[in-house]
């Protein structure tokens, strides 16, 4: 049975290897993941700065999330999912704890600056493509900015 609960500290390397595993479904070489290391690794200030949660079977890690609250604005930090447990619905799950944890902070909008294969996800959840934005680990790299309205419904909350 599969539950959302925070996570704690001494799991970061363990939540860092597992954004690494799932960003790797997409078929990035290892130079591209190694690149990505620093920005997927969790660390101590993101248990003061952000809210996380994660997805857990027994024991088993299969899915986290991070969300960043600035005033009004939310950011969708990280949601990934073991590459193993994906399709299974866990994403819609920890999105929709996205939502309610933005909104529990006051926030009216969540930003996603989201990987090119996963903004299909983020669209299916309601959320709308909103430009684009330099990625701050690949130069050259654009990624697509998403938003959620999050004073409206959602597909997360359906």
């Amino acid at each position: 049975m599969t539950i959302l609960r925070a996570p704690h500290p001494q799991q970061a390397a363990a939540l860092s290897d597992l954004c690494l595993r799932s960003k790797a479904v997409w078929g990035y070489d290892a130079a591209f993941l190694e690149a990505c290391r620093p920005a997927l690794t969790l660390t101590d200030e993101d248990w003061a700065d952000s809210d996380l949660q994660i997805a857990v079977d027994g024991d088993r890690i299969l899915g986290m999330a991070q969300v960043r609250t600035n005033e009004r604005i939310a950011e969708l930090d990280k949601l990934f999912i073991e590459p193993a447990a994906r399709a299974g619905g866990l994403g819609r799950k920890l999105f929709g704890w996205c939502v309610q944890a933005a909104r529990a902070r006051g926030a009216t909008v969540m930003t996603i600056d989201a990987d090119p294969w996963a903004a299909d996800f983020y669209r299916r959840m309601g959320a709308v493509d909103d430009g684009m934005i330099v990625s701050t680990v690949i130069p050259g790299r654009f990624l697509p900015r998403l938003k959620l309205e999050l004073n409206g419904g959602s597909m997360a909350n359906r």
